[in-house]
């Protein structure tokens, strides 16, 4: 949001404000005082703006969509919109698979906002300027490659969408920044009065992740790998320290320790902050990247907790979901983290992935008990009771675009038993444990892999008082039961479906880049267990996502090869 913030504001005759959904008890004041949701900046009315975009994070997020249009006084169909009011726009990860929130916008950008939305702003302000009607306007955005406008197209007889005319593409596919490492880069953003629970500077460093993760969106849809410069990372960092007054800095990606530069950029960000009292953390250690050098830099004067995703207890589940990772590699990174001087530190599984047994999920016991023994083993033993280790166990998600998209969702009653597997297997008394709940999980899986129907499901809920479902104090199972129930839908059924191969899928028209082909070799090789390597260290493994793109535009800068 940043990024897109601070592009729009240089543009030539365009203005950027930002807009965010408040708390429930305000919204309930709000909408008691007759008050709209208002910008951040000018605090002007959101609805008085020509065009509003809302970022789609999650599916969790669906209902505080229509939540936001509403407290703005925006209609909730985009269908519904006349002439004068904004001209709403979507993105994010939820763009993959728009169809359960579609109604509710008059287009989404699918894939890289920094290109498309300069793009998207000239032709609403040549269109504006020609005087032409929305109708008009929505068929220009489509013409522009990764915009989708859900108007323009319905389901054929096969259940497939299509466009309603030849000049509106049959396919929405992505959009990639080629020359990321010369891509903006926000040192500035929004510092919050209140204390925040990610209170720190994030800088992204790296963009894309090729380890081919079988159960990770994010791996698939933010192909290729593209990096930033050392020169400009250190760079931003500084300046963004300088203006905000921030004493953490988060080097973000989905995989930062895979940069080519890593330590250089380090070394140079620990001299740099050196006596300053700022701490440089990576949200995303790799296992197999994070030996004893590493670990000493990246804990410069301060050490936060470490976060590592070994994401199944056992070789043979790691190896179905190409998790590319060892039980040896988790116990050496926990043992060079504390030799370092770090006393805390997360680890991530999920629950529920497929070719998943009780013994797989004994495992994660198994495997929490050797490297929590292992974190205390390698620390003094004066400061052994200090020692902290808590395990997190998501609930698997299928996702569109991943191998695993065609694999349905396991039953919540079947994730609790599971739950209870893991319990029993005796985790030691010193790890913290916790688990998402089931049914929370069903939700997300239910409009992960719907289409278009479940827009109702969606509205519905939200006039039963569905809001901030992913905040567990907010999350109201019964608003979504009996949305369900109001509109004839199952959500055990929408969740746990299973596709078959040549089966249409709600999201096929949308494209990551990722060729569907490649997609189901990668099923079949999970059934069989067998891995598939990292094309950034290996060679080409076909995915598809290069074959329009220059080599040297998408690996420039990286260091690969």
């Amino acid at each position: 949001i940043g990024i897109l913030y601070d592009i729009i504001g240089r543009q030539e005759g365009c203005a950027a404000e930002r807009a965010y959904l408040p708390w429930v008890d305000m919204a309930a004041r709000m909408r008691h005082d007759g008050i709209p949701l208002f910008s951040l900046e000018g605090c002007a009315s959101v609805a008085g703006f020509d065009l509003l975009g809302i970022t789609l994070p999650h599916e969790l997020a669906a209902t505080n969509i229509l939540e936001a249009l509403d407290l703005a006084g925006i209609p909730l169909h985009a269908t519904e919109r006349g002439e004068g009011d904004p001209l709403v726009l979507g993105g994010g990860p939820c763009a993959f698979n728009p169809e359960p929130v579609a109604p509710f916008f008059d287009a989404i950008v699918v894939g890289e906002g920094e290109e498309v939305i300069v793009e998207v702003l000239d032709a609403h302000k040549a269109n504006k300027a020609q005087g032409a009607s929305r109708a008009t306007l929505l068929r220009a955005l489509a013409q522009i490659e990764g915009v989708y406008v859900p108007q323009l197209y319905e389901p054929d007889a096969t259940g497939r969408l299509q466009p309603h005319s030849p000049d509106v593409p049959a396919t929405v596919c992505k959009r990639i920044v080629k020359d990321f490492a010369n891509s903006p880069l926000i040192a500035r953003p929004v510092v919050p009065f209140a204390e925040v629970s990610q209170d720190r500077l994030v800088i992204e460093v790296l963009r894309g992740c090729t380890r081919g993760c079988r159960f990770c969106q994010a791996g698939m849809i933010y192909r290729p790998v593209r990096e930033r410069p050392a020169d400009a990372i250190v760079k931003a960092v500084v300046q963004g320290l300088a203006c905000t007054g921030f004493d953490e800095v988060s080097l973000a990606s989905l995989s930062t320790t895979d940069h080519s530069q890593i330590e250089t950029i380090l070394r140079r960000l620990n001299h740099t902050l050196s006596a300053t009292g700022v701490g440089v953390s990576i949200p995303s250690q790799r296992l197999d990247a994070f030996g004893v050098d590493m670990a000493y830099l990246v804990a410069g004067e301060k050490k936060a907790g470490l976060t590592f995703a070994p994401e199944a207890g056992t070789q043979r589940l790691r190896d179905i979901i190409n998790k590319n990772v060892t039980e040896q590699d988790l116990i050496s990174a926990i043992q060079h983290a504390y030799q370092a001087g770090w006393r805390r530190c997360k680890l991530y599984f999920m629950i529920g992935l497929p070719g998943e047994t009780d013994a797989d999920v004994a495992g994660i016991a198994t495997l929490a008990n050797r490297a929590y023994i292992t974190a205390k083993d390698a620390v003094p033993e004066k400061e052994r009771g200090s020692v902290r280790m808590s395990i997190s166990v998501a609930v698997f998600v299928p996702k569109a675009g991943t191998a695993f998209q065609w694999y349905g969702q396991v039953a919540s009653d079947e994730i609790t038993r599971r739950i209870g597997v893991l319990k029993a297997a005796g985790l030691h008394k010193g790890i913290d444990f916790r688990w998402h709940e089931p049914k929370t999980s069903l939700i997300e899986g239910a409009l992960s892999r719907s289409g278009r129907q479940a827009a109702a499901l969606i509205e519905q809920a939200w006039l039963n008082g569905a809001r901030f479902d992913a905040w567990t104090e907010q999350f109201r199972l019964n608003a979504w039961q009996e949305a369900a129930a109001q509109t004839g839908l199952d959500l055990d059924a929408m969740a746990q479906r299973c596709y078959e191969p040549d089966e249409p899928l709600p999201w096929e028209h949308i494209s990551t880049g990722v060729d569907t082909r490649y997609l189901q070799l990668e099923w079949q090789r999970a059934l069989e267990g067998a891995t598939t390597d990292d094309c950034s260290f290996g060679s080409c493994t076909a995915c598809g996502v290069c074959q329009s793109l220059d080599a040297a535009v998408v690996l420039g800068g990286a260091s690969r090869g």
